[in-house]
């Protein structure tokens, strides 16, 4: 793979923040004892370096290492108290006990590649020095801790930087900023709820749909679709069911993919609620449904999906495929939520829906924004589908300010590493083709998109195998979902944002050797 390098950035919270507002923060904190302002403006004032050369060459050095054991193994390792599912699936040997950039080291005291960016969250890895400012922030008495009607000066200010790269607005332009937030106007996504995790983030999405058919609470004026049934569409699976969609673990986006089959069957013969799944790009499949849907006593509630379906294969939804869905969505006034969690900030727009030209009503924000530093997602929306009120919407502590913080850092190196993220995820996808290639015998491809990728095989048996190969003898993160109606056999990957060429070397030299260990 052709060489490249990640760009540092270097700020402070000064630069972060604001002079003023860390001013105030300082005098506050010198009122109440924190400690002396003098001294605590000198922290705030430090400057931090996001991603120094030194630490960078170091997890080169270390990645040599990968499967070796580097240390002492573990050996009483606590059993826990988990469920039954939860105990069936732990892989105790490979649970860290240390993590640094995107290696950590398990309990059997081997070296591992987190190939999943520990479950689509730690977009910078283990350890990443920028975060020394969440540290700093706490040292000058910046507390984490606020509520849904106390959110704070940096929690408002990341709601306004979503909103400015949602927008596509240049950083600091601050008017384009106040314009964005003040319109009116259809599909500009101006609204940000704060929330925990990814599911509360997508059922807030939810809600505010299923709003324009019924009323919040029971002073609610009627809504514009009172008296119709709500249809979701959702991406339908290879056996015309609705298994390919992933949108969070609450009980209704769980009904969308076929889960709570009796409840659900009970509410759509009682005419509340109907999911339907529409065939993977296939625009006619799609206008169909609409036009079936989108009348008399039904109407569509919203079309919700991913992107790229890592909870099915990887597959990649095509980008004329999905801008004539939205042109119809948008010619009927239906709205349309781009579940990003999987996606976001691994586009070098930050924004997957970005590089498909796309104009959602609803974009969820995932973990991997804070990078997996907090449980802190947010929902993008439009003035036009901004509907619930604060109890409607709201979580508790979905505000903290530290979290918020996580957030702005993480933005500031990805936007300063676009060019990066786009070129090293071409090349990955490229060294995954020429892998698939070689090894056509039983893969048959590659799909996803850039970092966002997976090897796909011809058999389940042949992927279930290579993951478990992938994992156990080279320790390195891939897996397969086998248990999703005619899922394709593929095994993902999902490697952090500051994966060296050297590291996805590596990995590429191990992806070869354990398909020809397969073939053998």
């Amino acid at each position: 793979m052709q060489e490249l390098k990640l760009k540092s950035v270097s700020l402070s919270l000064k630069d972060m923040l604001g002079e003023e507002y860390i001013s105030s923060v300082c005098a506050a904190a010198d009122a109440i004892g924190v400690g002396k302002g003098v001294e605590l403006e000198k922290l705030a004032s430090r400057k931090v370096d996001f991603f120094p050369e030194q630490f960078a060459a170091h997890l080169d050095g270390l990645v040599e290492k990968l499967g070796e054991k580097v240390c002492q193994s573990f050996t009483h390792s606590c059993p826990g108290a988990g469920t039954a599912a939860f105990t069936a699936a732990l892989h105790a040997t490979s649970a860290p006990i240390a993590s640094l950039g995107f290696l950590r080291i398990g309990e059997d005291g081997r070296l591992y590649f987190i190939g999943k960016s520990e479950h689509y969250q730690a977009s910078l890895g283990h350890g990443f020095p920028g975060y020394e400012l969440l540290h700093l922030a706490s040292e000058i008495g910046i507390s984490n801790i606020t509520h849904n009607n106390t959110r704070g000066h940096i929690t408002r200010t990341l709601e306004r930087e979503l909103v400015r790269i949602a927008n596509g607005i240049a950083c600091g332009d601050e008017a384009a900023v106040d314009a964005a937030v003040a319109s009116k106007e259809p599909h500009v996504l101006n609204r940000v709820i704060n929330l925990e995790t990814g599911s509360l983030a997508c059922e807030a999405a939810f809600k505010m749909m299923l709003a324009r058919f019924y009323k919040l609470q029971p002073h609610f004026e009627a809504p514009v679709r009172s008296g119709c049934t709500p249809v979701f569409l959702v991406m339908g699976d290879y056996r015309n069911g609705r298994e390919a969609n992933y949108h969070g673990t609450t009980i209704f986006t769980q009904m969308l993919r076929g889960m709570w089959s009796e409840m659900y069957a009970g509410m759509e013969a009682a005419g509340l609620i109907k999911a339907v799944g529409v065939p993977i790009n296939d625009f006619e499949g799609f206008k169909a449904a609409v036009e079936k849907y989108d009348n008399g006593k039904t109407r569509i509630a919203g079309f919700i999906h991913e992107l790229i379906l890592m909870n099915y294969g990887a597959i990649k939804l095509h980008k004329d495929y999905l801008q004539k869905c939205y042109e119809l969505c948008h010619s009927r006034n239906i709205p349309c939520f781009v579940d990003e969690i999987q996606s976001c900030m691994w586009s070098p727009e930050l924004f997957l829906f970005k590089e498909y030209g796309l104009k959602p009503d609803f974009v969820s924000v995932g973990k991997g924004f804070p990078g997996g530093m907090y449980p802190a997602s947010r929902i993008l929306t439009t003035a036009e589908m901004d509907n619930l009120n604060l109890f409607g919407a709201l979580v508790t502590n979905g505000q903290e300010e530290i979290a918020s913080l996580a957030n702005l850092v993480t933005i500031r190196f990805a936007e300063a590493n676009a060019d990066y993220t786009k070129a090293i995820g071409t090349q990955w996808q490229a060294s995954l083709a020429e892998i698939a290639e070689r090894h056509s015998a039983f893969v048959s491809g590659v799909e996803g998109q850039g970092l966002l990728s997976a090897l796909v095989f011809k058999e389940t048996e042949k992927a279930v195998a290579f993951c478990k190969k992938m994992s156990q003898d080279y320790c390195i993160d891939v897996s397969a979902q086998t248990y999703k109606a005619d899922c394709p056999p593929a095994a993902l990957m999902k490697p952090p944002l500051i994966t060296s060429v050297k590291a996805l070397d590596i990995v590429k030299r191990a992806i070869d050797k354990a398909l020809s260990e397969l073939e053998g």
